[in-house]
Order: C-alpha cells, then sequence, then structure tokens
C-alpha cells in the first residue's frame, strides 16, 4: 500500500529524525506506528541507525508492528518478533533483522541478557504506549531505565500521557530522557510540583501545585510532539450510550445486602478511615461483579445472581446493523456470555492474530474481548462500528484506548458504544468517574462507609 503522509504525519517523522530523545504524544488514530516506522527507515538509510528495539504491549508486539511494516510499500524493514519460550526469543534475537519487538512483560528479562553476547546491542529503543512504564517502582521501569543509556535515541508513543494525573509522566520522560527535565528522582518530582498528604509517610492524597501543569509541560515541550485526533481527521462521530440495565427488585435487594456486607468486612479488617488503592479496588470489584450477575468466593468458586446484563448484550447484537464488539470484565462473563449465545450467530473469543483478521474480514458477529489484550494498537476497525462494555471498568486510558479500536482513520461508520450500566449499583459510580465527574474507588469506599454507617444510625 502506497504511503501518502498528510502535513501532520510529515512533521512527527521530521520530529523524530530530529530529536534523539522524544515524545509523540498523538492521539489514537493519527498513524503514530507509520510514522515511526517510517522515520526509522529514513535514519537507517542515512546509516545513522542499525538495531531498533520496539517495546509494546503483547497483543500488539505479536501483530502490529510486523503487519504495519509489511503494509506499506515504502517501508523495506526487516522484523523479528521476540515471543515464545526463553530459547525461541533468544533465536529470534540472534535472527539477522533491522527491528526487534518485544512484549512489555518481557523487558527485565531482556536487560539481564548480557549486551553484544546474549543479545544485541540497540541503537534506537521505540516504547510503544509509553504509560506502560508511569509507575517508578516497577521492575520493568527499572529494567527499561537501564536498557536505555545503551541507545543513542529513545521514542516514546502514547495518545494518553497523563490518563491518571501529571504524577505519570516522570517515569515515563525519565524512560525518554534519562531525568533531565523533570528530574533524577521521583521524590523530587513529587516534592516540587505537588502537594501532599502524608499519613504513616505514605502519601495518601496528593494533587499539583498552583502553576505546576504549565511548568511541567514547558519543561518536556522541547522534545514532546502533541496533537489531538480531533483537529487533524475527520472521522465520523462516536456517541456514547449509557444503557440502565433492570437487574429485577430480588436481585437489586440482594445487591444492596451484599453491598453492606462487604463494606463491613471491610471496616471489620481494621482499614475503616484508611482507604489504599489495594483495598479499595478489592472491594469495588466485588461489587462490581454482582452488578455483572456472578461473584467469585473466596475459593474462586462462582454464584450466579442474574442475567439482566447478558440480555441487554443479545438485544444490542439483535438490533445492530454491524458486527459488535463487546469488552468483559471477568472470566465468568465471558463463560455465561458464550453459554447464552443463541444459535446462527458467529460468536469468539479475541485470543490473537487470526480472530483479529476474521473480525476484519467479517466472519464473526459478536467478538468478546477483554480490554486489556485488546486496547492498545489494533486496528479494528474494519469489522463493525458497534462497542458494547460489560462492565466500563475505573481505567479512563484503557476505556479511551479500546473504543478507539473502531474509532479511528478507515472508519466509515458513526461508531455506537454502549456502556452496560445496573441501575443503582457502583456501575453508575463507574461511569460518572469515566467522565470525569465522580470519585476514585477510594473516594468511593469512603463515601459507601458513611452512607451505610448513616443509614445505621
Amino acid at each position: 500500500m502506497r504511503f501518502v503522509p498528510h502535513n501532520y504525519q510529515k512533521a512527527a517523522i521530521t520530529w523524530v529524525r530530529q530529536h534523539p530523545h522524544c515524545g509523540l504524544f498523538m492521539e489514537m488514530g493519527l498513524g503514530k506506528s507509520v510514522c515511526t516506522l517510517t522515520a526509522i527507515q529514513n535514519l537507517i538509510d542515512d546509516l545513522a541507525i542499525g538495531r531498533v528495539l520496539v517495546v509494546a504491549p503483547k497483543k500488539v508486539a505479536e501483530t502490529t508492528w510486523s503487519d504495519e511494516a509489511a503494509k506499506w510499500d515504502h517501508l523495506e524493514l526487516r522484523v523479528s518478533v521476540v515471543k515464545g519460550t526463553a530459547a525461541q526469543r533468544r533465536a529470534a534475537l540472534a535472527a539477522d533483522a533491522d527491528i526487534y519487538v518485544l512484549g512489555r512483560d518481557s523487558v527485565v528479562w531482556l536487560e539481564s541478557l548480557k549486551a553484544g553476547k546474549e543479545r544485541p546491542r540497540f541503537d534506537m529503543i521505540v516504547l510503544d504506549e509509553l504509560t506502560s512504564f508511569k509507575h517508578s517502582t516497577s521492575q520493568r521501569f527499572k529494567a527499561m531505565r537501564r536498557l536505555r543509556r545503551e541507545a543513542v535515541r529513545v521514542v516514546g508513543l502514547t495518545g494518553t500521557p497523563t490518563p491518571n494525573g501529571l504524577l505519570d509522566l516522570w517515569g515515563q520522560m525519565c524512560c525518554i530522557d534519562g531525568g533531565e527535565r523533570l528530574g533524577k528522582f521521583v521524590t523530587h518530582y513529587r516534592a516540587r510540583y505537588f502537594d501532599s498528604v502524608i499519613h504513616n509517610n505514605i502519601p495518601i492524597k496528593i494533587w499539583p501545585k498552583k502553576g505546576a501543569e504549565e511548568a511541567i509541560l514547558e519543561k518536556i515541550s522541547d522534545i514532546c510532539f502533541t496533537m489531538r485526533a480531533a483537529d487533524y481527521l475527520e472521522l465520523p462521530p462516536m456517541v456514547i450510550h449509557d444503557r440502565r440495565v433492570d437487574i429485577g427488585e430480588k436481585a437489586a435487594k440482594g445487591y444492596r445486602a451484599f453491598e453492606r456486607d462487604r463494606v463491613a468486612e471491610f471496616n471489620a479488617a481494621g482499614l475503616k478511615g484508611t482507604v489504599t488503592a489495594d483495598s479499595a479496588a478489592s472491594l469495588v470489584n466485588k461489587l462490581a461483579q454482582y452488578a455483572n450477575g456472578c461473584v467469585y468466593d473466596e475459593e474462586h468458586g462462582e454464584h450466579e445472581i442474574h442475567d439482566a446484563k447478558i440480555s441487554a448484550l443479545l438485544e444490542i447484537v439483535e438490533m445492530a446493523a454491524s458486527p459488535v464488539l463487546c469488552f468483559y470484565a471477568y472470566k465468568h462473563d465471558l463463560r455465561r456470555i458464550l453459554e447464552h449465545v443463541p444459535k446462527g450467530v458467529r460468536v469468539r473469543s479475541y485470543t490473537g492474530p487470526e480472530d483479529l483478521r476474521d473480525w476484519n474480514a467479517g466472519k464473526i458477529d459478536l467478538l468478546l474481548a477483554h480490554p486489556a489484550s485488546t486496547a492498545y494498537g489494533l486496528n479494528m476497525q474494519q469489522g463493525g462500528h458497534v462497542a458494547v462494555w460489560f462492565s466500563t471498568g475505573w481505567n479512563l486510558e484503557q476505556y479511551q484506548q479500546a473504543n478507539a479500536r473502531l474509532h479511528r482513520q478507515g472508519q466509515k461508520m458513526p461508531v455506537a458504544v454502549y456502556n452496560l450500566i445496573a441501575s443503582g449499583t457502583v456501575d453508575e459510580r463507574m461511569a460518572e468517574a469515566l467522565r470525569g465527574k465522580g470519585e476514585t474507588q477510594a473516594g468511593v469506599v469512603k463515601k459507601l462507609a458513611l452512607d451505610i454507617a448513616a443509614a445505621q444510625g
């Protein structure tokens, strides 16, 4: 296929060529991959670089980069996908290639190998979905921080650099420039740009100081290329619908009792007043399971409660003039949906490249996918224009990225996104949080505890 770059894509390609350490903060659908590959081709042709390492989410690493390199006529890049067993990964590293694509979960393994002996030295590192490295305490970040020192060029790609706030930027920028702009220590970054409430030496609430956002963005502006899709693409609209689901009087009454019991357990465990991210996630996770219609017990046994969301999903599948991409949250969601799909509906659970090809070829009516497996990098716009969230979750970045699998360049139809929201449950709070109007998980847990205590007198 012939690549005719838009002017903004030409500017992005030039940016990568002219900035050895840079970020392409381009929103979903603007063509970050082809721009980066074109810049790599130019740099190889100019003898500026040799081997390139691309680190990406697992599913993207397995297909997207090799598919993109093969898709465009102007690219003559040999791609080796580093996956499989340790022996298979070593063999892929030993292959004669220009680009070596690695899943982000293998970064620690790669860094542990001896450079120049067990693995090649890379002149350039591309971090696809740069937000994978936002957590400065993770082993993945620490390994990349060491690995990046060997490369003369580092490029970070993301459409959502601050999905959960400005704190996310430090780890990402450190992977690009080694701490040159935002400092070499996250504690110094936090102290300089943020105010916080400390409890037992742990920051429990952090917010930017006045003027911090402007100061931070000014610091990184010389190497970060930032663009919004709405300014450059003529995409059909994407309309988000909150589809209310009545779970029935019996299930609703059971939910309220279940909620009271879970909050009571939470408080009895001594966590009252000290809501950590993990404890909040655990409690809210239980409530979200109930809203979906099935709950795991402590032995991971399943207890089915209602099938209201399944009925709502199948109604959309029946009425939609398009195949439907459904994002589920739990394994029991997947199992139960598959059991209820009527005969004649071509349904499949997404597992890899073959499912992606069949979806885009129109061979699937209902594709069930976990957002963690499909949110990043996959081109799914040819297969349909309707998405359903069986449960939205709290992760705004993942939500936006997953919706962009359909709402991207090449989509010809308006995209409809349906959020299935069980009335009177935590689903409502998750939807509000994604719209930026509600509390975080921790805030929800605190409010639940207060509301229940007040109701009990």
